[in-house]
């Protein structure tokens, strides 16, 4: 017996709506927070360096793969060999705090307002991840990924496949009551801060880990961005 398949919820709201309020959205924050770009721009400078920017192609809508900007929370700092350092030996405590209250991820108000990202939709992944989904899970493409799509519930677990289930739940049920709950519980995340996106040790997925709720230390990182987030 296959999989089932889910079906994309298409109303006014998530065909119309939805990308009208984006753009308002993201285009009022964009102006809001100019100041904030500025000053975080001279503090990058200041702690990490050129580029200002974390870039990194991710999987967006149908599959359409597009550039992921955040502010970088790690050094590029490299032994003698030439070779990255350890992750934990570049996160720098300026990292640290915008890991915490998710500053790193205010770029990504940009990707909203062209059309790349929306404000709530499952997280973009790396391309690699594309050949290891199942036809289902496959499906979370279907819809314009965003900065998160946070379950409206209590979970036990955060397993891939929970991730990946809870992605499958939001596009057979999107409406302007769950972005906005969803809002809300984003906001509030971030108000109070996050302390495991300080040090996310998240394994990356492979197809074969969707249950593995285990912990390890990634050996794949760029100059500073997290796989999982």
């Amino acid at each position: 017996m296959g999989e089932e398949m889910p079906k994309v919820r298409r109303t006014l709201y998530t065909v119309v709506i939805k990308r009208v309020l984006d753009i308002l959205l993201s285009g009022a924050a964009l102006i809001v927070l100019s100041p904030l770009f500025l000053v975080m721009s001279i503090l990058e400078l200041c702690f990490h360096g050129r580029p200002v920017f974390f870039a990194q192609e991710r999987v967006g809508l149908h599959g359409e793969i597009f550039k992921l900007y955040k502010f970088r929370s790690m050094t590029d700092a490299r032994d003698d060999n030439g070779e990255l350092l350890p992750g934990e030996q570049r996160l720098t405590t300026f990292g640290k705090l915008i890991r915490r209250f998710s500053l790193d991820e205010l770029p990504e108000l940009f990707l909203v307002f062209a059309g790349k990202m929306s404000i709530i939709g499952p997280r973009p992944l790396l391309v690699r991840y594309l050949p290891c989904y199942t036809k289902r899970h496959r499906m979370r493409h279907e819809v314009r990924p965003g900065f998160a799509c946070v379950p409206l519930k209590p979970v036990k677990t955060w397993t891939w496949n929970d991730q990946f289930e809870n992605d499958i739940w939001y596009i057979e049920h999107c409406s302007f009551s769950v972005d906005v709950r969803m809002m809300f519980a984003v906001a509030k995340e971030a108000l109070a801060g996050s302390e495991y996106r300080i040090n996310d040790t998240r394994p990356a997925f492979n197809g074969r880990n969707l249950f593995d709720n285990a912990k390890e230390e990634k050996k794949d990182e760029s100059i500073g961005d997290s796989p999982a987030s």
